[in-house]
């Protein structure tokens, strides 16, 4: 009976400490998960880039270096635990504040890289347009020529790319090639301009959808009202069906190009350039601008009106006359403030 006592006693000395050992291995597990999904006490968001190639103890050490963890070898045995999360992906990522080390890593897994956003604006040009695009950081080949530029297009009809690209706000990834934003924006204008001209009212003087886009260019940049760009859109159809010239200054300060001063003189009207709708007849050969969705639906759906002639009031916007002689007292008005 002695004896079982003190192999029992035995059994207990030498199995107390496996317990405690495993109780304290059960413990650190638990400390660790929880420390994973604990939110990361940031004051702001960071970016993190992966560069192609980068392991799990790259991203560690990146993650130590920007102060984002102090225990890096908390995060090891946590990776020894979970091992399916030991394939990262390269990229840019974002962690921000009240984000769990555990959430971020996960998007790193998933590939879930940061979106970053450029947005391009109505009634800009295409070299203005080129120019932001160029002073993006996160994208790439930002000195691409326009003839590169070009043959990343799908299916690119060889016009001029003025006009052709939908004004919007594009989201991107770091590392994306400008030429891809712009291939996009060229299929999203010509997606939308399908089945805007599709749904187009009928008899517009205008026999194709790129002559549509010439005149919703117009359009944008005569207005930014809302409410006025139908009122626009009919003066210039009633023009155009009448063989009266546009006579729309928007047309020949781009025409002037580089040229323009910012003061848009007699001589400047009297100058004979293909966009000079005073010295032309009908439609330019080609946009002037990048007109939004609105300026290309008031181009297919002009207003109904008898109106021949608008002035601007000085404050954006504009009087519109059916007769010379109204149109006359209006700039006399407005313009010479007679």
């Amino acid at each position: 009976m002695v004896r079982v006592i003190k192999v029992k006693r035995l059994f207990l000395f030498l199995a107390l400490p496996c317990v405690l050992a495993v109780a304290a291995l059960w413990y650190v597990v638990d400390y660790i998960e929880a420390s994973v999904a604990t939110p990361i006490p940031l004051a702001a968001a960071q970016l993190i880039q992966l560069e192609k190639g980068s392991s799990a103890q790259t991203l560690i050490s990146t993650l130590k270096r920007q102060q984002i963890i102090e225990h890096p070898l908390w995060v090891k045995v946590w990776l020894k635990l979970h091992p399916e999360l030991s394939r990262v992906k390269a990229g840019v990522y974002e962690i921000a504040p009240g984000m769990s080390l555990q959430a971020f890593w996960q998007k790193v897994v998933e590939g879930q890289e940061k979106q970053f956003s450029v947005s391009l604006i109505e009634g800009h040009t295409w070299q203005m347009w080129l120019a932001h695009l160029r002073q993006q950081p996160q994208l790439s080949n930002v000195d691409a020529s326009e003839s590169e530029i070009l043959n990343g297009i799908p299916d690119y009809n060889c016009k001029p790319l003025e006009g052709q690209l939908l004004p919007d706000t594009y989201h991107f990834v770091a590392g994306t090639p400008l030429s891809q934003v712009v291939a996009r924006a060229y299929k999203h204008l010509w997606d939308f301009m399908q089945d805007a001209w599709l749904q187009r009212d009928a008899n517009l003087p205008y026999s194709t959808p790129y002559e549509a886009l010439i005149m919703a260019s117009i359009i944008e940049k005569e207005t930014g009202q809302a409410d006025e760009r139908g009122m626009i859109a009919g003066v210039f159809v009633n023009r155009l069906e009448k063989r009266m010239r546009l006579q729309t200054d928007p047309t020949v300060i781009y025409g002037l190009g580089p040229n323009f001063n910012g003061n848009l003189t007699k001589a400047d009207l009297r100058r004979l350039t293909p966009y000079n709708t005073y010295r032309i007849n009908g439609l330019p050969p080609g946009p002037i601008a990048m007109p939004g969705k609105a300026a290309i639906l008031a181009a297919l759906h002009p207003t109904t009106t008898a109106a021949l002639y608008f002035v601007a009031r000085g404050d954006g916007s504009h009087v519109f006359s059916d007769t010379l002689a109204e149109h006359n007292a209006a700039v006399r008005k407005y313009q010479l403030k007679k």
